[in-house]
């Protein structure tokens, strides 16, 4: 393209959009079995992060199944390329700004790792919302564990399929008995000097 303006060919850089927005872009990922209350916190933080100035996005399995990924099934290879894909997407959030929340069973530490490794060590914080199989079963609000046992749902995490406790992750929120605003609290809490735009 002929008499292009030197400033006008490349793309805004991040630092550019983080300034522009008053905040790192970080993607909190929220790991744990189904009913653990990953998408309750994962909303409520979106919430509270809007309500204290910041731009955040929650991703989730019915987002993204609903386009994204309705091409997946859930079979650990299926998962694995599930998570790839919204990884790439979170990284995308992130280049733009965009502080990204994901709510992901991510069963094993190799599928976590390989979101982390997308994303980046950085930019990636790992939250491990610890709830017991019982308490998860209990609350079972869209009857999948009932469906898993009737043999209607293959390879269940949690039941038929085993879910890895992360070694490490950045935050562990036990959801057994508190309530949502308490575990949304901690999590907002933690992050919140992480996402923090200084001029230092």
């Amino acid at each position: 393209m002929e008499n292009i303006h030197p400033t006008f060919d490349k793309l805004l850089s991040r630092s550019d959009r983080e300034r522009f927005l008053s905040q790192r872009a970080k993607t909190v990922w929220l790991t744990g079995l189904s009913g653990s209350g990953k998408s309750t916190i994962a909303i409520g933080l979106e919430r509270r992060l809007f309500e204290a100035g910041y731009l955040a996005s929650v991703l989730d399995g019915d987002n993204t199944r609903a386009g994204l990924n309705q091409d997946l099934g859930f079979s650990l290879a299926d998962r694995q390329e599930n998570i790839r894909r919204v990884a790439e997407v979170s990284k995308l959030f992130n280049d733009g700004g965009v502080i990204c929340i994901n709510s992901f069973i991510t069963p094993t530490d190799e599928i976590r790792g390989l979101a982390e490794e997308i994303i980046g060590a950085d930019n990636f914080i790992l939250v491990f919302v610890d709830a017991s199989l019982r308490v998860c079963e209990e609350r079972d609000v869209k009857g999948l564990y009932k469906k898993a046992k009737q043999g209607e749902l293959k390879d269940f995490t949690g039941l038929d399929s085993d879910f890895a406790v992360p070694k490490k992750p950045a935050l562990a929120v036990d959801t057994d008995k508190r309530m949502v605003e308490e575990s949304v609290s901690e999590v907002f809490e933690f992050i919140a000097s992480k996402i923090k735009l200084t001029t230092d």
